[in-house]
C-alpha cells in the first residue's frame, strides 16, 4: 500500500474553483478522460451528492497486460459532495476496472484558503493497493508516480478552465 499527498493553492475564489471542477473534463491537457457520465444527483438537507462514472482510456505497459488484462476503456466511479453553505467541496474516485488487482482511492477537497478566502485550498491524496500479481510493491511505486504527474496535470486543466470561465465573464 502506498500513500501520496498534495496540497495546491488555486489564486481564484471558492465558487470558481468549484464550477470548474465540474467542467474539467475534456481538456487538452489530460485527453484520456473520454465520458463522464452523471449516474446520480440529488440534494439532501441542503449537500449536492453527485455519483458519475469516469470512462478513460490509458496505456498499460505491454509486460502487464497478460497478467491484468488490458481493456480499450477503463472505469472509475466517482462520488461527490458540495456543501455551498460551508464551502467545501469532496470528490472520492474509486476504480472500477483492475478492480480484483488494483484499488487507487483518490479524494480531492476544495475548501477556502484559511488565511485568503479569495484563493482555494485543493488538499488531495490517493491510496494505492496492488495485491494478487507480481511486482506488486513495484506497480504501487509506479502508479503513486502516475498520479502525482496526473495532479500537476489535473491543476493545468484547472486553470484551462478557469481562463475559459474568466473569458464568459468579459463577454457579459
Amino acid at each position: 500500500m502506498k500513500f501520496w499527498t498534495s496540497e495546491h493553492i488555486f489564486d481564484h475564489s471558492w465558487d470558481k474553483v468549484t464550477q470548474a471542477a465540474w467542467r474539467k473534463y475534456p481538456n487538452p491537457m489530460n485527453p484520456s478522460v473520454v465520458a463522464i457520465d452523471v449516474l446520480d444527483r440529488h440534494v439532501e438537507k441542503g449537500v449536492l451528492h453527485t455519483h458519475r462514472l469516469i470512462s478513460s482510456q490509458w496505456g498499460l505497459p505491454s509486460w502487464l497486460e497478460p497478467i491484468i488484462g488490458s481493456p480499450s476503456v477503463m472505469y472509475a466511479n466517482e462520488k461527490s459532495e458540495v456543501d455551498s453553505r460551508k464551502k467545501v467541496m469532496t470528490l472520492k474516485t474509486r476504480n472500477i476496472t483492475f478492480c480484483k488487482y488494483i484499488a487507487v482511492d483518490e479524494t480531492l477537497n476544495y475548501l477556502p484558503h484559511p488565511k485568503d478566502p479569495t484563493k482555494t485550498l485543493l488538499k488531495q491524496e490517493a491510496i494505492v493497493t496492488v495485491e494478487g500479481v507480481p511486482l506488486s510493491s513495484y506497480l504501487e511505486g509506479l502508479l503513486t508516480s502516475t498520479i502525482s504527474s496526473n495532479a500537476s496535470k489535473g491543476r493545468l486543466a484547472m486553470e484551462w478552465v478557469l481562463g475559459k470561465i474568466n473569458d464568459e465573464f468579459k463577454i457579459c
